[in-house]
């Protein structure tokens, strides 16, 4: 096995500790497993349908479809996110399919992926009466779990964060239910994001390729056409022969080892600290 590096806060990384055993992992389903080959190296997302079904079943369908092999990133912003998805390369293409309708908050159970990260807002607006944690791989706000015996279907509200390597959809007008195909990774935290656009995946492997993709220009983020990245095939996981698919597996947050993980950012990062800094280890089984 190898480990890929994962995210902390904008571009610094951090390993899981050596000694993590096996139960302190969980496979990544290939069915949620984005696979973006692109002219930088390989992406690797895991997509969150619990978070957002709508937008994680679109993925799949134009991947399935080969809709975005060969579309460019025609929008990236050095300190902020990269954007693709748009056949056009003009910001205002999509798929032909219907728009998606905005999916910016879900309900989350007890199920075990998630856990709680106390004093992890440092630097954030924190609204009063909700806690801030780790949803499978996304940063979240969320109620916290007291207030699920009050509720009809016994779950809470959560809305995931922007912070590094959070995949977000794009939309191409101001209404909130026109994302259709575009797409963008966070290659910072910008809060301002937060409820406002649909999140429906993070990457787990390494940061480096979506690093290294062309910049644009300092205020637009726009690439000029001769000088872009694409993406050079898309598929799914679940989709790839299983002698060639990439099979990951990521740090259980219910884990003793991801509390040593948070503790260990926590240290390192002292009253800077945020959720921001966490992104559950990856590894790539071979």
């Amino acid at each position: 096995m190898r480990l890929l590096a994962c995210l902390a806060a904008a571009a610094a990384v951090f390993a899981a500790p050596a000694l993590a055993q096996s139960s302190d992992w969980r496979s990544v389903d290939p069915n949620n497993l984005l696979v973006i080959d692109t002219t930088r190296g390989r992406i690797l997302i895991e997509m969150v349908p619990e978070a957002a079904p709508g937008h994680v079943e679109r993925m799949r369908v134009l991947a399935r479809q080969g809709f975005y092999d060969g579309i460019t990133f025609h929008r990236v912003m050095t300190g902020f996110m990269a954007q693709t998805g748009d056949p056009t390369g003009t910001g205002e293409g999509d798929s032909g399919l219907p728009d998606l309708t905005a999916e910016f908050t879900f309900r989350r159970g007890s199920e075990p992926a998630y856990v709680e990260v106390t004093g992890s807002d440092r630097g954030f607006m924190r609204p009063a009466g909700v806690q801030l944690g780790v949803y499978g791989v996304l940063p979240v706000q969320t109620q916290p779990d007291g207030q699920m015996f009050a509720t009809r279907d016994g779950r809470v509200d959560a809305t995931a964060w922007f912070c590094p390597g959070v995949v977000g959809a794009a939309r191409t007008a101001q209404n909130i239910n026109s994302a259709n195909s575009q797409f963008f990774i966070m290659t910072a935290s910008n809060m301002s994001l937060n409820g406002g656009y649909t999140v429906w995946g993070r990457v787990v492997g390494p940061m480096d390729a979506v690093n290294m993709l062309t910049a644009g220009d300092p205020t637009s983020g726009m690439v000029p056409v001769a000088q872009r990245d694409r993406m050079e095939r898309v598929r799914i996981a679940s989709d790839i022969p299983e002698a060639e698919r990439p099979n990951v597996r990521v740090m259980d947050v219910r884990s003793p080892r991801f509390a040593e993980v948070v503790e260990a950012r926590r240290t390192a990062q002292g009253a800077r600290f945020s959720i921001c800094d966490l992104n559950p280890p990856a590894e790539l089984i071979d």
